[in-house]
């Protein structure tokens, strides 16, 4: 084992990361251990019980069948994040599409979904970055969620989000669509080969408006990266120090640009193998609909349910799994419907 090697603490970051991959293991282990004697244990105390005749424990042999039921199903979703960053922290970005408040007043509603969701499964939100609308709403904003598996998870929810519903906005009481994007990337590790050329970097500094406390407007505490080839321009203002900002900034536009190649190979792919998977603006992912019937569908997978208040409070957990499924059965080649 690479761990009883006398050398093997020479290099503490990768000493760091092979121990914490071998407790991760061990602990997989011992809970599917767990859950083979749990069940085993209820078998027997059925069939006591069927022997016996003893309708006394009907109620609980029912209550830890289902225990095991809802147990095993989270484990076999935990099989489905294979990726190489599935277990990584999460970079969301979100920005609001055409139509004003409305739009911002709908990216706004999105942002507390996922919040409500984060929050529901023990995740940290860390904000990076945040606009207001300019009169409701969220113009646009950036945080990472922290914790094991976020991206993992969070993935299935890159793409752009639509609304329809009576305007609060409008005195006419017209219906209205609206468009939210959300962007999704790994917070990647130290170790991950991301090259950055800090030549190609302009670095800005200004004055933060964002949460912090009364220091942000004192001192020129915002950071804004951009990367000149790629055009691709980051900001961080949230911390509470410039170097901090600074780190952040860094990290948000490393992901952005592992974002980028991944998705050139996912275009090449798609050349090679004669499909064609938009990441444009208007390749929708998820439909929510306020009027004039109650429907939130996911386009990619099918998956749809009517309780649209349940998923403005966070509980999407049946549009994560039904998606890594989804990649599941595509990886597979398998043509059953979801």
């Amino acid at each position: 084992m690479r761990m009883s090697d006398p050398d093997f603490w020479n290099s503490p970051d990768t000493a760091k990361a092979v121990s914490q991959e071998a407790t991760k293991l061990k602990e997989e282990v011992q809970g599917h251990d767990d859950l083979v004697n749990e069940a085993a244990d209820l078998s027997e105390l059925y069939d006591l019980a069927a022997e016996d005749e003893d309708t006394s424990f009907t109620g609980e042999i029912e209550r830890q069948y289902y225990r095991l039921v809802k147990e095993l199903e989270k484990r076999e979703v935990l099989l489905l994040l294979s990726g190489e960053y599935d277990s990584c922290n999460a970079i969301m970005a979100f920005h609001a599409g055409a139509g004003g408040t409305e739009a911002q007043d709908w990216t706004q509603m999105i942002v507390r979904m996922y919040s409500r969701w984060a929050e529901q499964h023990g995740y940290t939100i860390r904000m990076i970055d945040y606009q207001p609308g300019d009169e409701a709403g969220t113009k646009s904003c950036a945080f990472t969620v922290e914790g094991e598996n976020a991206y993992g998870y969070l993935k299935s929810e890159k793409g752009v989000h639509r609304l329809v519903r009576i305007s609060p906005f409008d005195t006419n009481g017209r219906r209205h669509t609206s468009f939210t994007a959300v962007d999704v990337m790994p917070e990647l590790p130290d170790d991950a080969e991301v090259e950055i050329n800090m030549d190609d970097v302009r670095v800005d500094y200004f004055r933060a408006s964002g949460a912090g406390g009364q220091h942000v407007n004192k001192t020129s505490s915002a950071v804004r990266m951009t990367h000149i080839p790629t055009g691709i321009v980051v900001q961080c203002q949230n911390e509470r120090s410039q170097i901090q900002n600074r780190e952040m900034c860094m990290k948000y536009l490393r992901a952005k640009l592992f974002e980028l190649e991944e998705e050139k190979k996912e275009k090449l792919r798609a050349e090679l193998t004669g499909t064609q998977q938009s990441i444009e603006w208007g390749s929708q992912i998820r439909s929510y609909v306020f009027h004039p019937y109650n429907l939130v569908k996911d386009h990619r997978t099918g998956v749809e349910t009517s309780n649209i208040q349940s998923v403005m409070d966070g509980n999407i957990d049946m549009f994560i799994e039904g998606y890594l499924q989804f990649l599941k059965n595509r990886r597979t080649g398998h043509k059953e419907e979801i």
